[in-house]
């Protein structure tokens, strides 16, 4: 599936509101994340960049971004940066995040997706962190996480014999 991902992002990518129309196709596949309407930035294997505008939709009591609209779009970009990041023939599931609130959250938030290691082909699943760093408009770290993706074979068509956990 990577690669079928990062072939219409660049095909997309290149026409004007592409990159829009790629963010709302992967939101209509995963409509929870069309809560914080993500918009991806670039996406490429090991590198991955989103934001999220500051409106109303997304603030909490205090005016700032919300917590959770944070792991939201960290999740988003996380996922979409491991999915074009792994070998032919692996999937992922996101298995845990720890995440930190360093600062308050205002402004338009960017998001840098990478995963800790160059994922591989592998007989057996293994844990992929994907680290995620969210900074406000003056580049300022205001929110940090560590996503464990867990990584498997593909099941062979029919086999159901690799699962996800």
């Amino acid at each position: 599936m990577g690669a079928s991902v990062l072939s219409l992002y660049r095909k997309l990518g290149r026409r004007p509101l592409g990159r829009w129309l790629f963010s709302r196709l992967v939101c209509w596949k995963a409509p929870y994340f069309a809560s914080v309407r993500p918009r991806l930035l670039s996406l490429e294997p090991g590198r991955g960049e989103a934001s999220i505008r500051h409106r109303r939709r997304v603030t909490n009591h205090l005016g700032t971004v919300h917590a959770i609209a944070l792991c939201n779009l960290a999740e988003f970009v996380g996922g979409l940066t491991t999915d074009v990041s792994l070998p032919a023939g692996m999937r992922w599931i996101p298995k845990g995040m720890q995440v930190e609130y360093l600062k308050k959250a205002q402004g338009t938030m960017r998001a840098v997706a990478t995963p800790g290691f160059a994922p591989h082909v592998a007989d057996t699943g293994y844990e992929l962190p994907v680290q995620v760093v969210v900074c406000d408009p003056r580049g300022d770290v205001v929110f940090r996480a560590r996503i464990a993706m867990w990584v498997s074979p593909r099941a062979a068509a029919g086999d159901g014999t690799a699962t996800a956990g």
